[in-house]
C-alpha cells in the first residue's frame, strides 16, 4: 500500500494540465444524486447567504464554482459545492451534512478532488469521545473497522493520503477513507459504490438514533460549530481558492462552508 504525502498544491503543480471535464461531470452527477437522497430524508431550506454563490467565475473561460448551503429542523448545515477549472485538471467537490443537536449521530462528510488524478474522502465526523466512551465507538465505528482494513488490502491502486497538516490528520475518524488514485473506470466505480454505501449506512444511523437529552444539546451544538469552523478555516486546500479567485472571495467561500454568514437560525437546541 503506497502513501501520498504532498500538499494539494504540490499535486496540482507537479502534474501536467489535463482536461478532466468528463470525470468532473460524472462526479457532479454523483454528488447531486446523493444530495437528493439527503433532501428526500430531511426538510431543507436554502440559506439566503449562499444564493448568489450558485454560480461564480466563468466555466467557459477558466475557474468557476458553485456553493449552496441548506438548513432545516434536523440539519444544522448542509453544503453542496464545487470549485475549480476542469479544463486544466483541478476540481474540488463537497457534500457535507452537519446534523442538529437532537441526535449524536456523526456528521456526514464527502469530498472528491481531481488534480488531475483522483482523490476522495468520506468520513463520519465524530460527535463524541470514542476512547472515553466505548459505546459511541461501538455504535458508529466498530462495524466499519473490518471493511476499512479490507479496502486497504484489496485496492492497491489507492494510495492513502496523509495530510501534512497535523490538525487535519486529527480530524479524521479511525474509519475515514482518504485516498488518491488513478481515475480509471474500475476505480471510479469503486468510489461511487463506496460513497453510496456509506450514505445508506449513515441514513440508517439517523433513523435509529436516540434523542439527546435537552440539557445536553446546547453544548453539543457549540462543539459542532467549533469543529466545522476550524476544519473549514484550517483546510490547506484553501490556497487553491486564493490562487483562482483571490483572498476576498475565498474568505467568503470558507465562511459559507461553516455558516459564518448564515441568515436562517440553527436548529433549536
Amino acid at each position: 500500500m503506497s502513501e501520498t504525502l504532498q500538499h494539494v498544491e504540490q499535486m496540482v503543480d507537479e502534474n501536467p494540465r489535463t482536461d478532466v471535464s468528463e470525470t468532473f461531470t460524472e462526479w457532479r452527477a454523483l454528488l447531486t444524486e446523493l444530495k437528493d437522497r439527503l433532501a428526500a430524508r430531511f426538510e431543507l431550506t436554502r440559506d439566503p447567504s449562499t444564493v448568489d454563490l450558485e454560480h461564480y467565475g466563468d466555466p467557459e473561460t477558466g475557474p468557476a464554482g458553485s456553493l449552496a448551503a441548506y438548513t432545516g429542523p434536523e440539519v444544522d448545515w448542509l453544503v453542496h459545492s464545487w470549485i475549480g477549472d476542469p479544463g486544466t485538471g483541478f476540481v474540488n467537490l463537497h457534500l457535507t451534512l452537519w446534523l442538529g443537536p437532537q441526535a449524536r449521530v456523526p456528521h456526514l462528510a464527502i469530498a472528491l478532488l481531481l488534480w488531475p488524478e483522483g482523490w476522495f474522502y468520506v468520513d463520519a465526523v465524530p460527535r463524541g469521545d470514542m476512547v472515553g466512551d466505548g459505546d459511541y465507538f461501538d455504535s458508529y465505528y466498530a462495524e466499519n473497522d473490518a471493511p476499512w482494513l479490507a479496502f486497504k488490502a484489496e485496492h492497491p491502486d489507492f494510495a492513502w493520503f496523509t495530510s501534512r497538516t497535523g490538525f487535519i490528520r486529527a480530524s479524521l475518524s479511525p474509519t475515514a477513507y482518504c485516498y488518491s488514485f488513478p481515475s480509471t473506470r474500475p476505480n471510479l466505480d469503486t468510489v461511487a459504490a463506496l460513497l453510496r454505501g456509506r450514505v445508506d449506512q449513515w441514513l440508517g444511523w439517523v433513523d435509529a438514533a436516540e434523542p439527546v437529552p435537552a440539557e445536553q444539546r446546547a453544548e453539543l451544538a457549540g462543539r459542532d460549530l467549533a469543529i466545522r469552523r476550524n476544519i473549514a478555516e484550517r483546510d490547506p486546500a484553501n490556497v487553491m481558492g486564493e490562487r483562482m479567485f483571490g483572498a476576498e472571495l475565498t474568505e467568503r467561500l470558507v465562511r459559507a462552508l461553516w455558516g459564518g454568514d448564515r441568515v436562517l437560525a440553527r436548529p433549536v437546541a
